[in-house]
């Protein structure tokens, strides 16, 4: 589950608040206006600087933790019973390159704030039970509209940390601005980006979403745990 993309297909993982947040996301993409599949489900839980991500349709299957103080990286295999140690310094990178291509392509570089505009939607929407505000951002190729709740104790930028970790903040730069002041918690993402005159787009939606305590447990690799670092994974699957 690479971080650059879940953060890419999540609004860039919009924030948790200290004491904790979990919130449950469906996120389809389009090609030509038309679902290139069915969509894929996710869970994230944030604490702090402590993140849990899972994907697929029931809780406790693979997933990935990734703690910031200290550093920590892990990829969990349930079935194995394996936590996979992750080379954080190498994720970092890895996470840095694919949101500065994402960047390049969604024309969004750059520290300019007049690269990107942001105007009010004029339709309200009830999205998790709450209410919500919309919102078009448009920067370069790319046309993102937001809904967003002030319903929640909690906004983008009480992720900042992870966004500065991922090189979200440098390669999406004058777009990463105009999010970060948008106010609230964005419910629903849809982005747009035109490349070599097709349109494809990727819709991110909150269904469930709970603030407070997360147990200290979800970011941590399980009892009974077979722990082995990513030299070790990589060097099994290469046996014949």
């Amino acid at each position: 589950m690479p971080l650059a993309a879940a953060l890419a297909l999540s609004l860039l993982l919009p924030a948790g608040p200290t004491e904790g947040l979990y919130f449950e996301q469906s996120t389809v993409t389009y090609s030509g206006g038309r679902a290139t599949g069915p969509g894929v489900a996710s869970r994230v839980w944030c604490s702090g600087k402590r993140m849990r991500l899972e994907a697929g349709d029931e809780k406790g299957g693979p997933a990935f933790i990734l703690r910031l103080d200290p550093p920590a990286a892990y990829r969990l295999e349930p079935f194995q019973k394996r936590a996979v140690r992750v080379d954080v310094a190498r994720l970092q990178t890895r996470s840095q390159m694919d949101l500065s291509m994402a960047g390049d392509l969604m024309g969004a570089e750059g520290d300019d704030e007049g690269g990107a505009r942001t105007r009010p939607l004029s339709a309200k929407r009830t999205i998790a039970g709450l209410p919500c505000e919309g919102y078009r951002i448009t920067a370069g190729s790319t046309v993102m509209d937001l809904y967003v709740t002030r319903s929640l104790p909690v906004g983008v930028e009480a992720f900042a940390d992870f966004l500065e970790w991922s090189g979200a903040s440098q390669a999406l730069g004058a777009l990463m601005t105009e999010i970060r002041r948008l106010p609230g918690f964005p419910l629903e993402t849809r982005s747009q980006v035109t490349v070599l005159g097709e349109v494809h787009e990727t819709r991110a939606t909150v269904t469930r979403v709970e603030t407070g305590p997360q147990p200290a447990s979800l970011f941590e690799p399980p009892s009974g745990y077979q722990l082995v670092s990513e030299d070790q994974d990589q060097e099994e699957e290469s046996k014949p």
